[in-house]
């Protein structure tokens, strides 16, 4: 198990289950939405314990602030 610390959710945002960042030991966990099949398909060496999501850029663009 792995403890989240909250960062922040997609600014447009206006209720729950939205995009979303958590620090946690050693790197971070992504909150998306769930990748169709075609697109899903398309992502490289994807492991049986792996998935994608699909998380707006003003989720992630704000890593640059943190420094």
């Amino acid at each position: 198990m792995r403890n989240l610390e909250f960062l922040w959710k997609d600014a447009t945002s206006g209720g729950g289950g939205c995009p979303a960042l958590y620090r946690t030991e050693g790197g971070y966990v992504v909150q998306g939405i769930k990748l169709d099949d075609e697109t899903r398909a398309q992502l490289r060496q994807l492991a049986d314990n792996e998935d994608g999501v699909f998380v707006p850029s003003n989720v992630l663009d704000r890593l640059r602030e943190m420094g």
